[in-house]
């Protein structure tokens, strides 16, 4: 095996199918472990207890893909035009999400939200919620920083990896990275230990944990494109997909404050490392781009199902055999309408604000 150099990706061009595909596991995994949380509250007795690590990977695959995407065009393009890009990428499916919540408070035919909130509180956190501003004001939903859709967490801590991408790290060389990977690294060992996991970082009293999750698992996958650590390999996807998946399934197998460090700090960067330098046939390859394409609409439009499906299991106490069916064919309901949220809303929504991006710039 060897490794491409960052000159060599950039003038290829190069899709990285795997990475995708693997994004797809990942969004798969976060949804199963969604569901089953309900029924083990304690992650470590949950069959796929360390599916919440998948937003370290996600993290980890975003600082690759910004890196590769933009290191050597955002000085042309500028900050603003970066940001841009970014905001028609990511924030359509925020407002979806946003959206699906708020009409799932007032449907959810198992529990009642609302009547415990005033109208002017609904509107505050609907509001908060459309502009990524945490707000955890609701105890039944456990000070989440966006009670009406939980998985915004993530998607505010990767907006400010973001900004801190274009604003400072894109200046900064690898020893500077490299330092500053080193000390989010300890903030890693350090959350891991006085919390005794890396679950937290989604609610008002974990709000820093999400921080340096992200620093750490960001800075990473910007390190592994610029150092070109892209190892070459015919792995595929198949491998690999098992792989990641072990990784979620690992829980109750060592103390969570060991094995999720070494998880986050040394196996997700070498799984992002191995699949950005992965090859697959072409009939793998579609599927890889669909499940990439599918990971960000199904991750961001499935937490109103599982509030519904919590409500639920609470009221209605359902048997083990129905809960298997229920979890299998309400995952697969949230794919199919993750892919109608994202061919007839997402995919519309942000090709017209590219267009009339571009019809603006043109015009100037």
């Amino acid at each position: 095996m060897n490794t491409f150099s960052k000159e060599t990706l950039l003038k290829s061009k190069q899709h990285f199918h795997v990475l995708d595909g693997l994004r797809g596991i990942a969004a798969l995994a976060v949804v199963i472990f969604h569901f089953m949380e309900w029924i083990y509250p304690d992650f470590t007795e949950n069959f796929i207890g360390h599916g919440f690590l998948a937003v370290d990977f996600f993290f980890c695959l975003s600082g690759f893909v910004i890196a590769y995407a933009y290191d050597n065009r955002l000085t042309k393009m500028g900050v603003k035009s970066f940001f841009t890009s970014r905001l028609i990428r990511l924030h359509p499916l925020v407002i979806a999400g946003t959206l699906l919540g708020f009409m799932g408070l007032f449907l959810d035919p198992f529990a009642d939200h609302t009547s415990a909130h005033s109208i002017g509180t609904l509107i505050l956190m609907l509001i908060c919620s459309l502009f990524l501003i945490p707000l955890p004001i609701m105890e039944e939903r456990a000070f989440n920083l966006f009670s009406l859709n939980a998985p915004s967490w993530s998607l505010f801590w990767e907006y400010i990896a973001n900004i801190l991408y274009a604003l400072v790290l894109i200046r900064l060389s690898k020893k500077i990275l490299w330092i500053l990977l080193l000390m989010a690294a300890c903030g890693i060992i350090w959350v891991s230990y006085t919390s005794g996991n890396l679950l937290g970082g989604w609610s008002g009293g974990t709000f820093a944990d999400g921080g340096i999750r992200m620093s750490y698992s960001f800075l990473a996958g910007l390190l592994i494109f610029r150092s070109g650590w892209i190892i070459k390999n015919k792995i595929g996807f198949s491998v690999l997909a098992v792989l990641l998946t072990a990784a979620f399934m690992s829980s109750g197998l060592w103390k969570s404050a060991i094995v999720e460090p070494l998880i986050v700090l040394f196996y997700f960067p070498l799984l992002v490392s191995l699949g950005a330098g992965s090859i697959v046939s072409d009939s793998i390859q579609k599927v890889c781009e669909f499940m990439g394409n599918l990971s960000y609409p199904l991750y961001m439009t499935h937490y109103v199902g599982i509030w519904w499906f919590g409500n639920y299991f609470i009221s209605k106490n359902p048997s083990q055999e129905n809960l298997v069916w229920i979890i299998t064919l309400g995952t697969i309901a949230m794919v199919l309408f993750a892919w109608l949220v994202m061919k007839f809303y997402d995919i519309p929504v942000r090709n017209y604000l590219s267009r009339k991006r571009k019809e603006r710039l043109l015009g100037k």
